[in-house]
């Protein structure tokens, strides 16, 4: 084949042309197929881009949350928060009351029965 009838294309109008057309329908299905691969590979990509940024913000809501929360368990605070409703903490320190088996023991039966 002489590159004169290449740049005729010759062989697309010749006797056993079939075969060559044959074989350009199989590449443009191909590079179809291919195109619409990586499109879809470009979408994933942008997709887990997006996902990854949105984490990184729910992570930082998060930690702010968390922090606003220590702040708010606080004792300073939640007694700053009583004293606006005329509720003070209690100047009688608490008592720790210890219960001996024997006591536990019959205490449990009074109350079962």
């Amino acid at each position: 084949m002489s590159i004169y009838n290449l740049l005729k294309a010759r062989f697309l109008i010749d006797d056993d042309a079939i075969k060559n057309w044959r074989f350009i329908v199989f590449l443009i299905v191909l590079a179809i197929i291919m195109i619409a691969n990586t499109q879809q590979y470009e979408q994933k990509v942008f997709k887990i881009a997006e996902l990854t940024s949105e984490v990184k913000e729910l992570r930082s809501e998060f930690v702010d949350r968390r922090s606003e929360l220590m702040k708010l368990r606080m004792e300073s605070t939640v007694s700053k928060k009583m004293e606006e409703r005329q509720i003070f903490p209690s100047t009688v320190p608490p008592v720790k009351i210890k219960v001996k088996k024997e006591e536990e023991k019959s205490f449990l039966k009074k109350l079962w029965q």
